[in-house]
């Protein structure tokens, strides 16, 4: 798919990730590009069209579609961590949350925007994922649980949207230096990076971005036995 000249919306478009995905896009000749974030005073830039859009917002998604109804690429960026969620104890609440907002939130967007792909010629869907989509972490298990969720809606969603043109593309990452992964001490990926890669895939027709070299070696390890 050219990008150039493509209409396009970023969730969670204000920062880490999201801003790159935004950059790159204008950067790529995309003619107009909606930044969707939960407070729109916080987009910058004149070549942004600000939309308030909360992705676990019904109201807030119906609203976005009714407006950036000339899109032709969906980038679902919005997410979050799982918070303090322990594996073993403490209470449950951030992890529920990590999987109403990455999760849920990204299957409500797909929903509202999938329709508007296809009047306008089927276009892309990127999912922002994780290496944590393949592999479980004790030390953040809800925000590896939701990833791992939103891996296979973006392989139902690949399947669903096959026939109305649809490219779907799932982006997979280690640990990119963003505010979310600032206290975690392992080696990070530019956002930059990150963004750039699925610009090429969008541009390329491949559906999916496997973003560092720990996120290649685990997803060719995947056929292997767990290990103990």
């Amino acid at each position: 798919m050219d990008i150039k000249g493509s209409v396009a919306l970023v969730t969670g478009a204000n920062r880490g990730i999201g801003r790159a995905f935004v950059r790159a896009l204008i950067e790529h000749g995309a003619a107009k590009v909606y930044a969707g974030v939960r407070d729109p005073a916080t987009v910058t830039g004149e070549d942004l069209i600000p939309l308030r859009l909360d992705v676990t917002s019904p109201d807030d998604i119906a609203a976005a579609a009714a407006t950036a109804d000339d899109v032709t690429i969906v980038i679902n960026n919005a997410g979050i961590s799982s918070g303090d969620t322990g594996l073993l104890e403490g209470p449950l609440d951030g992890a529920r949350q990590a999987m109403e907002v990455n999760y849920f939130g990204t299957w409500a967007v797909s929903r509202a925007f999938a329709p508007i792909l296809q009047r306008n010629g089927g276009g892309a869907l990127v999912n922002m994922l994780s290496r944590a989509s393949w592999a479980g972490r004790p030390d953040f298990p809800g925000y590896a649980a939701s990833k791992a969720a939103q891996w296979s809606l973006t392989d139902s969603l690949r399947q669903g949207l096959r026939e109305q043109g649809t490219l779907v593309v799932g982006v997979h990452a280690g640990f990119v230096e963003t505010d979310l992964s600032a206290r975690i001490d392992e080696p990070k990926i530019t956002a930059v990076d990150v963004a750039e890669q699925a610009m090429q895939a969008i541009a390329d027709g491949r559906t999916e971005v496997l973003a560092d070299e720990p996120t290649r070696q685990l997803k060719a390890a995947l056929s292997q036995p767990p290990q103990p």
